[in-house]
């Protein structure tokens, strides 16, 4: 209302007007969110900033995989004895099949011995790589509920299985001095060829995590894809004796999953004496499989759990 001299002038303004002048711009409203704290749903943070959040999850991440590693056997009657009774009965059945039937052991003077490291190592890589697939699509209650760092996911998947895996590299340890092979200092690195496996199997469990929530139908392809690896990858035959030396066995020799078991032949096997090429190609994938894994992981953090 406004008095002027003698009379009065009502001025009366529509209530959308006043509504419409109060309404926040788009820009003012996202500055006044962040000011506030807020983050915007389906926008992925800075790369350094994902790693720090990442890193803020450790303690989740450590407790999640014991708990999973530690109910994995739980529902059956032997329990945790199946970590390492499931690669003793594959070493016995491949043994029989291949060391015997088909006589795959050229090129090896402790078959038995060779062929429970490939059995053991290849199954540690074989499960993180299966289960590591489906670390986003498996736990998508989980991710559609919470705001988390979604890789804490596959992190947690690849050490659920180094966890589990454990009592048998421990029953590896036992074996392998049974079968003829001498105590060496040798032995000291299988922990160090462990490690660079570890990170060449949570690289390709970043890459694949992210594959099958884009394409679902991806997961069935994982499995057929690892049996193919167990095959060509030198778990229960000499790669150098049946391929040669030319650029088909070194590609066989050098690929991520058979480069793990050399590392640990090397490391527990008298006739495989450390080489070089073996560790420096171990360490190269590991670092470079888990480094690019994360950061093409990283790049869809804001999609997963929305489709």
């Amino acid at each position: 209302m406004t008095i002027g001299s003698g009379s009065v002038v009502e001025s009366v303004e529509a209530p959308e007007a006043r509504t419409e002048r109060a309404r926040l711009t788009a820009e003012e409203a996202a500055a006044l969110a962040r000011r506030a704290g807020l983050e915007e749903l389906g926008v992925r943070p800075g790369l350094l900033g994902y790693a720090r959040e990442v890193w803020s999850y450790r303690h989740l991440v450590w407790h999640l995989s014991s708990a999973q590693a530690w109910a994995t056997n739980q529902n059956n009657y032997l329990g945790q004895l199946w970590a390492v009774l499931n690669p003793l009965l594959l070493v016995g059945s491949y043994y029989l099949i291949f060391g015997l039937l088909l006589k795959t052991r050229g090129g090896t003077s402790n078959y038995i011995a060779f062929l429970t490291i490939g059995i053991f190592v290849f199954g540690y890589s074989a499960s993180a790589i299966i289960a590591g697939s489906r670390a986003v699509v498996g736990q998508i209650g989980l991710v559609r509920a919470l705001r988390f760092p979604r890789a804490v996911l596959p992190i947690s998947v690849t050490l659920t299985q180094f966890l589990v895996n454990v009592p048998a590299f421990a029953v590896l340890m036992v074996m392998i001095p049974l079968t003829g092979e001498p105590f060496s200092p040798h032995w000291l690195l299988f922990p160090v060829a462990l490690v660079f496996q570890s990170l060449i199997n949570l690289g390709l469990a970043f890459y694949l995590a992210r594959v099958v929530n884009t394409a679902r139908d991806s997961a069935n392809l994982v499995p057929v894809g690892v049996r193919l690896a167990r095959y060509v990858s030198g778990v229960f035959f000499s790669i150098p004796h049946y391929a040669g030396y030319g650029l088909v066995s070194a590609l066989l020799l050098y690929q991520p999953l058979a480069v793990s078991m050399t590392t640990a032949r090397e490391a527990l096997m008298d006739q495989y004496p450390l080489t070089w090429g073996s560790w420096v190609a171990a360490a190269a994938w590991g670092v470079a499989l888990s480094v690019t894994g994360i950061v093409f992981f990283w790049r869809g953090e804001g999609r997963y759990g929305s489709n």
